[in-house]
C-alpha cells in the first residue's frame, strides 16, 4: 500500500514467541538494514524485551518506543522502533522456556499488526515465528498463523508458498500425516491452490504468464496407473481445470517429483505445485536452508514470515541467523511495490 505522496508505508513485524529467537533475529535484521537495503519497519512488541535481548547478547541496537506507525520513518535510521503491545507480557520471557501466560500478548501483536495494515497504516506484516503449543494451551483453535490471519483479514482462502532464490513451492496439503494428505487430495483442492498461485504470481511478483509445474503424487507419476491412479483420476483433471480458470498461465504435469528440482529443471518454471508438505519443503530447505521465506498468497493483506520456527534450543545464545527474516522483509516490500504498480 502507498500513501498519497507515494511514500511506502512501513512494514509491521510481529513479536512472535518472546522466548524464541524472534527478538534476536529482529535486532540483527535492523543491524542489516543498510547492507540488505531493507525498507523501514517497526515491531509490535515489548520494548524492554528487545533492550534486554540486545544487552544480554551484546548486540549494539538502540531501541526506541513509538506511539504510532507514522513515527517509523524518522526513528528507523537510528533505532529499532517498537510500538507497545495492547496486551502486556504476563511473565518475563526466559529464552528457551515457553510460557502459556504470554500467549495473549503474542496474539495481540498479530492482531494489532493486522489492524494497522487493514487501516492503511502499515504496508504489510512480517510475522516472527510463534510456538503453536503455547498458543493452543491458551485456547487458540486455528492450526497456525496462516489460518488465523486469513480469518482476521476477512476469511479469504490462504495459500502457503515457500520460496528461496531460484525456487517457489506450494504444498497443496500442509500439516497432515502422509496417509491423511493422500486422503485429502482432490481435484478441487488442487485447483483452488493452483488458481490462487497463478494469479498471485502475476499480481504479487509481476510474472505476466506464470509457468507452473504440477508435481505427481506417486513415483514416476504413477507409471500410467501401475503405481497409483491419483495422477489419472485427480492430478491430471485438476491441471485441465486450472488451464480453463487461468488461461494466461501455463500448467505442466503431472511431473515426476524426483526430476523437478535440479538446477536445469528449475529454469523452466516459476513455481511448483506440490502434493504434500515434504515434497515441497525438502528441496527448498536443501537448496537454501537459511534464506527461505513463507508467503501467504490469496489474502487482501501482504504477509510473509521466516521459513523456520522458534528455535528454542538456541534462543538466548546469540547463534540465530537472521537471513530468513531479512529475506521475508525484502519479499514483503517487493510484493507491496508490485501490487501498488499493478493498481
Amino acid at each position: 500500500m502507498m500513501r498519497d505522496n507515494d511514500l511506502v508505508l512501513p512494514l509491521a513485524l510481529t513479536m512472535g514467541e518472546p522466548s524464541g529467537i524472534g527478538p534476536e533475529i529482529t535486532l540483527k535484521a535492523w543491524i542489516g538494514r543498510g547492507s540488505s537495503s531493507l525498507p523501514p519497519f517497526f515491531v509490535v512488541g515489548d520494548a524492554s524485551l528487545y533492550r534486554e535481548t540486545a544487552l544480554s547478547l551484546g548486540i549494539d541496537v538502540p531501541v526506541r518506543d513509538i506511539e504510532a506507525p507514522e513515527e517509523t520513518a524518522t526513528v528507523f535510521p537510528a533505532a529499532l522502533p517498537v510500538l507497545s503491545l495492547p496486551v502486556p507480557l504476563e511473565e518475563k520471557p526466559v529464552p528457551g522456556r515457553l510460557s502459556a501466560a504470554n500467549a495473549a500478548a503474542v496474539l495481540s501483536s498479530i492482531d494489532l499488526a493486522c489492524d494497522f495494515v487493514l487501516q492503511d497504516k502499515a504496508a504489510g506484516i512480517v510475522t516472527n515465528p510463534i510456538h503453536k503449543r503455547a498458543l493452543y494451551e491458551a485456547g487458540l483453535t486455528m492450526p497456525g498463523h496462516t489460518e488465523y490471519l486469513a480469518e482476521r483479514s476477512g476469511g479469504a482462502t490462504p495459500v502457503m508458498m515457500l520460496s528461496c532464490p531460484g525456487l517457489r513451492v506450494v504444498p497443496v496439503t500442509v500439516h497432515l500425516s502422509l496417509r491423511e494428505a493422500v486422503a485429502a487430495l482432490s481435484v478441487q483442492t488442487i485447483v483452488d491452490q493452483g488458481v490462487i498461485l497463478a494469479r498471485s504470481l502475476a499480481s504479487d511478483f509481476g510474472i505476466g504468464c506464470p509457468r507452473i509445474a504440477v508435481a505427481a503424487l506417486n513415483p514416476h507419476a504413477g507409471e500410467e496407473g501401475h503405481l497409483g491412479r491419483e495422477e489419472i483420476e485427480i492430478v491430471a483433471p485438476a491441471i485441465e481445470a486450472m488451464r480453463i480458470h487461468v488461461p494466461d498461465a501455463e500448467f505442466r504435469g503431472p511431473a515426476p517429483a524426483d526430476t523437478l528440482f535440479h538446477a536445469a529443471a528449475r529454469a523452466h518454471y516459476d513455481a511448483v505445485l506440490c502434493m504434500y508438505h515434504d515434497q515441497a519443503l525438502i528441496p527448498l530447505k536443501t537448496i537454501d536452508f537459511e534464506h527461505g521465506v513463507n508467503t501467504t498468497l490469496g489474502l487482501p493483506i501482504v504477509r510473509t514470515s521466516p521459513d523456520h520456527g522458534t528455535a528454542l534450543d538456541i534462543a538466548g545464545r546469540g547463534q540465530a541467523h537472521p537471513g530468513s527474516l531479512i529475506e521475508a522483509i525484502r519479499m514483503a516490500d517487493g510484493i507491496v511495490r508490485c501490487r501498488a504498480n499493478a493498481a
